[in-house]
């Protein structure tokens, strides 16, 4: 024990390495959102987050947005504890057995226009989890998915540009008759 703790004080610890300084590119995109939500909506875009049953890796990344590198709420964009205050659902995770009514219900609750956005590889098919007893699938199978972002977890500079295309196929479906 005592070798352990004083290998611990001597060496690094093993941690990842900063993000490279992007922040001109975040700032740009998460603007980029913004408008984009004041110009479908006439408001600021307010996200509801819905872990199905996921592994929490996406929820980390969800997370992420609001931290101080990312903070997307001064561009706009807002997390809402409830669906009724909410345009947009971003769930997560295999959708299992005991989530499928509380996202259904969810999803009822919300006002319309709503979009859903499932966010990684499980909300799209149940991923590692696919197959389980507990597991009914991916979101789609429960609630109907307008926009699926990739990744195991997908960070979050794509769940923003994710949104921003969202957004802007939103504006341009409304727009063609």
């Amino acid at each position: 024990m005592r070798k352990l703790l004083f290998q611990s004080l001597f060496r690094r610890p093993f941690t990842e390495p900063t993000p490279a300084p992007d922040d001109a590119a975040v700032s740009e995109l998460a603007i980029a959102v913004g408008h984009a939500a004041r110009r479908r909506l006439g408001r600021s875009l307010s996200i509801r987050e819905v872990d199905a049953g996921s592994c929490n890796g996406c929820e980390l990344e969800i997370h992420a947005l609001n931290n101080a590198y990312y903070d997307v709420e001064r561009f706009g964009l807002r997390f809402v504890a409830s669906p009724r205050h909410a345009d947009v659902l971003m769930v997560t995770g295999p959708v299992t057995k005991n989530m499928r009514d509380a996202l259904e219900r969810t999803y009822h609750a919300t006002p319309n226009p709503k979009w859903v956005v499932a966010i990684g590889d499980c909300a799209r098919d149940g991923g590692c989890f696919a197959g389980s007893y507990a597991v009914v699938g991916g979101v789609s199978e429960v609630v109907p998915v307008d926009l699926h972002i990739p990744g195991c977890p997908p960070t979050p500079t794509a769940m923003l540009k994710g949104l921003l295309a969202l957004l802007e196929r939103a504006d341009t479906a409304a727009v063609t008759p």
